[in-house]
């Protein structure tokens, strides 16, 4: 039985190839005519790393608690492509409704480098869906709370009810609209807050995993994002 394999550039899928010499190690080498993109066929890497597939898998990790070095480890690649993918991956959260009921909004502590270093995440979220609405970077302060404010404008949302704590700058921010304060009314985004600390291996609690760059700090938390909102990366 002869099994045909329709070779297709990996680059811009097209099937306009041309064999173009060979590697100095063996595999054939081709080069697509439409991009000029080189490359070589998947079943003959020696690199797991090169692999078209692999991508996902990293991604796929990184969002379910593991570690860049866990990931290099378990998948046979070196964690500087583990980096290499984080870094690379971009993701943008755009809400999926104009208007909620009732939004529950909440800071989250986290730090870059040393403990000293503080990164606080401000976000809003809707208990029925679970969906991240959107969410900003800053300090605990009144000033990222009426950023958090003003996102929520730029993507014209509107709401009926904020559920918040009683920190005092989500009192000012958010003094024009009716809002419940309290643990009890808090509790769907104190769990969302508990499976960030869950899916995002940097955010645990107690643990010696923090980002050493505020890049890939940033990557990581858009990345997990974009996996609990819509299912795929």
């Amino acid at each position: 039985m002869i099994i045909n394999i329709e070779l297709r550039c990996p680059r811009c899928d097209s099937n306009n190839l041309a064999r173009n010499g060979k590697k100095s190690n063996g595999p054939q080498n081709y080069l697509c005519n439409a991009c000029k993109r080189q490359f070589i066929r998947d079943e003959e890497r020696t690199y797991i790393g090169t692999l078209r597939c692999i991508t996902g898998f990293i991604k796929t990790m990184l969002v379910r608690g593991c570690g860049a070095r866990d990931v290099a480890a378990l998948l046979g690649i070196s964690a500087w492509k583990v980096l290499k993918t984080l870094t690379a991956s971009k993701y943008a959260l755009k809400p999926k409704r104009k208007r909620y009921d009732c939004l529950e909004v909440d800071e989250f502590w986290t730090y870059v480098g040393r403990k000293k270093n503080w990164k606080w995440l401000i976000y809003a979220y809707h208990r029925e869906t679970g969906e991240i609405v959107v969410y900003v970077w800053g300090k605990r302060d009144l000033k990222t709370a009426r950023r958090l404010r003003r996102r929520l404008e730029e993507h014209g949302v509107s709401y009926g009810r904020i559920v918040r704590d009683d920190w005092d700058s989500f009192v000012s921010a958010f003094a024009s609209v009716a809002t419940s304060c309290g643990k009890r009314y808090t509790q769907g985004i104190e769990g969302s807050d508990c499976r960030l600390r869950h899916r995002i291996r940097r955010a645990f609690r107690r643990g010696c995993n923090f980002s050493k760059k505020l890049v890939n700090h940033l990557k990581a938390f858009s990345l997990a994002f974009h996996y609990i909102n819509y299912g795929w990366l």
